[in-house]
């Protein structure tokens, strides 16, 4: 189905977790142990709450999804594709850490982002739990990198990452001999996996039931 934007964003709007609904005190619902249970911990150490921010750009040619290469001068996930956030500050939302996270890694300014809703929270396996914001980014925003955090900044298109074919689940093996899997799903050069990947997956499936499929250009 074709839909417009209104109806589009009304869609999508429909299947999110309403921000006025939000409880902090839910447990994490995803995780980087989805897809392997044998390496869940017996007894997780209290996560530490961040937020990312899920920015969908509305662009003529078709819906995007902005995203972000980490700086190779940071000491974790170097290098790694990312969503705009972190950790968030005493006191912050969610959606008030994506924002001002957003803000400060590419220059994002809030007031062209229209937020939509919540997904469950996102556990990783360094301890976060991770709230991803979605939001819907007026292509009249302007965007840079701020170089102490982002190397680069870029947009994938929507409809590729919502299209399970391009959901792939790959592994890698751990100095322990376990086996980690997780989803990735690769687009032109660059390499999109890990919890980005997983958040990412829980998208889809929030959206899109078995018999149902969107258009977004």
């Amino acid at each position: 189905m074709t839909l417009s934007r209104d109806e589009r964003r009304a869609w999508i709007t429909s299947k999110l977790d309403p921000i006025d609904a939000y409880d902090p005190s839910l447990d994490a619902a995803r995780s980087d142990f989805d897809l392997n249970p044998t390496l869940r911990p017996d007894n997780p150490h209290a996560l530490r709450p961040a937020a990312v921010l899920v920015g969908l750009v509305e662009r003529e040619a078709g819906m995007t999804v902005l995203l972000t290469r980490r700086s190779d001068t940071l000491r974790s996930h170097t290098g790694q594709i990312a969503f705009p956030g972190g950790r968030c500050d005493p006191g912050e939302t969610p959606w008030e850490t994506a924002l001002r996270e957003a803000q400060e890694e590419v220059n994002l300014d809030p007031s062209f982002v229209t937020l939509a809703g919540l997904l469950h929270g996102y556990r990783t396996v360094t301890g976060f739990h991770v709230t991803p914001v979605v939001g819907f980014i007026d292509p009249a925003a302007s965007v840079e990198a701020s170089p102490d955090e982002v190397a680069d900044v870029f947009e994938t298109p929507f409809e590729f990452l919502m299209d399970p074919g391009n959901h792939q689940r790959q592994h890698r093996d751990l100095p322990d001999g376990e086996r980690r899997f997780f989803y990735a799903m690769p687009w032109n050069e660059r390499f999109i996996w890990g919890a980005t990947a997983g958040m990412l997956r829980g998208l889809y499936e929030r959206l899109h039931a078995p018999d149902e499929t969107l258009d977004a250009r």
